[in-house]
């Protein structure tokens, strides 16, 4: 599969789940995988597990990915949920016809675009987040995965396997 995916992390306190097990079907699926975030290097996930953001996702054009993901995680919450930024670069890949994808945090961010709105969505089933979805006209569904043909939200470590399988069952 002659594909690439964008997985966008925070700077701090990534979820290691929701990065590395979607991370994991999309290159078995021959998906070609960059993580960004607002800054390049390593970052530190939440349990201490090390990631490598080889580029800031405001260096990268999202029309060179057929999947963006925004990837859980506490970080997300303080850094990725306000970033205006990211919710315009979102909403310039949707546009494109880009799939845009959310898992945990990472579904909150995509809410907040405005994208789901009207729409049922995952996120990690607790109220700081299923209450964003609400403020931003989203229905929350108990489910690991939520996949419209044009966006993908999943709930969080649980479903991070599945959420991958849904990504790449997407792009075929």
């Amino acid at each position: 599969m002659n594909k690439k995916a964008l997985l966008i992390i925070p700077p701090e306190r990534f979820n290691e789940d929701e990065l590395f097990q979607p991370k994991e079907e999309l290159e078995s699926a021959g998906v070609k995988v960059t993580i960004a975030s607002t800054i390049t290097g390593e970052i530190i996930g939440d349990y201490q597990g090390k990631a490598v953001a080889e580029v800031k996702f405001t260096d990268t054009k999202a029309t060179d990915y057929d999947v963006i993901s925004v990837i859980g995680g506490s970080g997300t919450n303080d850094h990725l949920w306000e970033n205006a930024e990211l919710q315009t670069y979102l909403k310039q890949a949707y546009d494109e016809k880009v799939l845009v994808t959310g898992i945990c945090a990472g579904a909150v961010t995509v809410a907040k675009t405005g994208l789901l709105s009207g729409r049922e969505a995952a996120c990690y089933p607790v109220d700081v987040q299923k209450d964003q979805l609400i403020k931003n006209n989203v229905k929350y569904v108990e489910k690991h995965v939520v996949a419209h043909d044009d966006i993908i939200t999943g709930d969080g470590p649980q479903g991070a396997k599945e959420f991958g399988e849904a990504l790449v069952a997407a792009l075929r």
